[in-house]
Parts: C-alpha cells; structure tokens; sequence
C-alpha cells in the first residue's frame, strides 16, 4: 500500500472509533486526509456527539531530524546558544534544544570526576543531545495533560503549543532523553522543532558536527538517559489500545 492509501486507511480507523465515519462526507473526507493527524482532539470533541469523547493520538512521523557526529564536535556550544538567540530572543544555553553543556565533561551516562568516560575528562568524545523526533506512539505527548505537544507542518516536528502549555513539567518527565527545555521566565517547557526546516543550530556549528537529514527512528538505536516518570493517563492508554490491539 502507498503513503496515500496508508494515510486513507488510517484516517477511516479514526473517523470510525470517534463515530464520525458513516455521516463524513466524500469530499470532508478528502480535505481531511489532505492534512495531518495529530493528538485528534479535535476530533475527539467531534465524537463527543457521538457519545465517544477520548483523546487520541495519531502523529504523522517527522520528514527531518537533527544528527550529530560526536567525533567532530569541539564543546564549542554555539548550537545552543544559536537555538536560543532565534527561538528565544535571548542567549540562555540552559534552554537550549539540543543539548552539548550536560555531556563536555561528564559524558551522557553520569559523572566520572576524573575518572575514564566520555567528555573532556575521559576520552575527549562530546556527546551532543538531540530531539528524535519521536515516531507514533510520542512519550513526551501522550504525557501532556492538556495536548499542548501537536505537529507542525511542513516538518511535522512534534511542537510545543505555548497556548496550551501550563508549565506542568510531565512531558520533561516523560522523555527517557531529557530533550524537553523548560523557560522559567514564562514557565512554559519547549523543544525542538526543526526552526521549519532550517535548523540554526546546524548552521551554526563551525566543526560541521550536526547535519539536518530525512527523518529515521533512531528511538532504539539511542540509549535512554533516564527511566520516564511520567505515566500515560488511562483515558489516552484506552485511546491507543483502539489501534494497537495484539
């Protein structure tokens, strides 16, 4: 089956689960399927005259991601500080989307205080931390009580929607890569979002470490940082259940 006919089929899937299948017409159908689907609660409130209102959370993939090559990054941290300067208007690296500071002299697995790891102190190796743009299901968006993590055309980067965010911190827990930022100055958590297609942080890095490339899973090719600790609501595990029956 083609990409079309795959997006066709599983927009039927949604449309029938919400209780919209039968009365959507032909050509309602077509200019849904035109768009991508994301967190569906929209149409969850549609299917709430249904009598079926529960969130669902198809996510198209991503089309880019952000790669990095550890052997040729120089700790120089201009990537943060470009994420921050265009995203942010401000020069604060702490929040910054991809994440270089955390590994200079520890490495990614913990501190070493001297001792042989990656980093400065072990054998040189700067580990620079990025957003996977992670493939259905998202953690980071099945943790957010209030659907504020959408996609955005034309990246489809899994997006921050500042509107709806109310500074919970779950999604931060969420994400076993700690890829979540989080701005105490508007108490709002951001993250990646590919800056449309046009990443700074690439254009930024004078070693030529980052590449902006198609998107590829690389969830399980990645090791985790940390365990999440923020839970699926039981009202979203249901939701997902609907498609991913055994």
């Amino acid at each position: 089956m083609n990409h079309e006919g795959e997006k066709h089929e599983r927009l039927e899937r949604v449309l029938e689960f919400v209780g919209l299948n039968d009365s959507f017409p032909r050509r309602h159908f077509l200019k849904l399927s035109g768009i991508t689907v994301v967190a569906i609660s929209a149409l969850g409130a549609l299917g709430a005259k249904s009598g079926k209102r529960m969130p669902l959370m198809i996510i198209d993939k991503a089309e880019g991601i952000v790669i990095a090559d550890p052997t040729k990054c120089v700790g120089c941290r201009r990537c943060e500080l470009a994420c921050t300067e265009f995203n942010d208007g401000k020069s604060m690296p702490s929040i910054a989307r991809i994440k270089v500071n955390r590994n200079l002299n520890f490495g990614p697995k913990g501190v070493y205080a001297g001792q042989r790891g990656q980093g400065n102190w072990g054998n040189g190796l700067i580990v620079q931390d990025f957003c996977k743009q992670c493939p259905h299901p998202v953690p980071c968006a099945n943790a957010c009580p209030n659907d504020a993590i959408v996609v955005q055309p034309p990246t489809n980067a899994r997006v921050i929607d500042a509107e709806k965010c109310t500074g919970c911190k779950m999604c931060q827990s969420a994400c076993p890569w700690e890829m979540i930022s989080f701005d105490p100055d508007g108490n709002k958590a951001t993250k990646c979002f590919l800056c449309n297609g046009n990443p700074k942080c690439v254009e930024a890095c004078p070693a030529e470490s980052l590449t902006y490339v198609a998107w590829r899973d690389l969830t399980d090719k990645i090791p985790p940082r940390v365990a999440p600790t923020a839970l699926i609501s039981p009202e979203k595990a249901a939701a997902c259940k609907q498609c991913h029956k055994k």
